[in-house]
């Protein structure tokens, strides 16, 4: 039966997704979270009409509109109309504004035990599908793995733009299969990112801290805090080069309009990210380290830039993910206590 809470579920022929307690014995599910993607996702599905090396893959398409105010249904009903026999292609309606939500949704319902999550202005490679596949059958221990992912902007960025680029979830860290340490405090980006489905329900919790937008912040880090249970179980972390993606990145997510709230709440979300990469006896030594270097980061940036924040957008946004990041602790608490988080 499909959940209570999903208002609006079709497949190919606009019949309802039904859950059953055995699943059918599927490879792979893409899923692709979209709010307002009318005119970014039929490019996604399009490419993965396109993909190669799947002949002996039995997979499934699941797009995530996340409560969407445009004609995203009506664009996927149209495609579903003509879509090839190769994958299914289903529509899943997420009311509950935020990606943890629309991942939430798309884990229950997904039909295979490897799901990998695109964006809808990700663009995946030919071989993504068949590479993410792959990577998983070799790798068993492997709970979650990010794909290779670059940049593909509408504008050029501004000058030093490689000192924030990270947070775009522009990943390359080389040509070979790297595993994400623990103790490194580094994780792959949710974008192009593969899960298998027994590790999130095993040790992601049904209703995370880092959900969606609270107010008019919307806080960051909610793929982080998913991947970050996933890799304190049993479970490891991996990059996978095979996996290529590129991320569109439009002109008006390099502004000042967009990119200071962006960062404000990035950094209002780090005492939760933070606080998960460390075993729960160390978290009071690491929250006074994490403080102390906060501090030391707001004062030094503010000398070297005093008189360039406000015309050099990449030192801005730099300062505002420090001074963000300082008062996250406070941000998290008082969000806490008046059961807003």
């Amino acid at each position: 039966m499909v959940p209570a809470h999903s208002s609006k579920v079709s497949s190919g022929s606009i019949s309802p997704i039904k859950l059953t307690k055995t699943r059918p014995a599927l490879d792979f599910t893409v899923v692709i979270c979209t709010y307002n993607g009318a005119h970014r996702v039929p490019e996604v599905l399009n490419q993965l009409k396109q993909q190669v090396g799947i002949d002996r893959l039995n997979w499934e398409i699941l797009v995530v509109d996340n409560n969407s105010t445009d004609h995203t249904a009506e664009v996927i009903r149209a495609i579903q109309a003509d879509w090839p026999a190769a994958a299914t292609l289903h529509y899943l309606f997420e009311p509950k504004q935020g990606p943890a939500y629309a991942r939430q949704q798309a884990i229950q319902v997904a039909n295979s035990e490897l799901i990998g999550f695109l964006d809808d202005d990700n663009i995946p490679a030919q071989n993504w599908v068949a590479a993410a596949y792959c990577f998983g059958q070799t790798h068993p221990l492997a709970g979650a793995y990010g794909s290779r992912i670059h940049g593909d902007f509408e504008v050029d960025p501004p000058e030093d733009f490689q000192r924030i680029q990270a947070f775009f979830a522009l990943t390359q860290r080389g040509d070979l299969p790297l595993r994400y340490e623990r103790r490194r405090k580094v994780l792959p980006p949710g974008a192009g990112l593969v899960v298998r489905r027994c590790a999130w329900l095993e040790n992601v919790p049904q209703h995370c801290i880092l959900s969606g937008p609270i107010g008019n912040i919307r806080l960051g880090g909610e793929d982080l805090e998913v991947v970050s249970h996933i890799q304190n179980s049993a479970w490891e972390v991996w990059y996978n080069p095979a996996m290529e993606v590129s991320h569109k990145i439009a002109a008006k997510r390099i502004t000042w309009d967009y990119l200071l709230p962006f960062f404000r709440g990035i950094g209002f979300s780090r005492h939760v990210t933070r606080m998960l990469s460390c075993d729960p006896w160390q978290r009071p030594a690491w929250f006074i380290l994490y403080i102390a270097n906060d501090s030391r980061r707001v004062m030094g940036h503010l000398l070297k830039y005093r008189t360039q924040l406000r015309s050099d957008l990449v030192a801005a946004c730099e300062f505002q993910l420090y001074v963000s990041s300082l008062l996250s602790p406070l941000y998290i608490w008082k969000m806490r206590f008046f059961k807003q988080l």
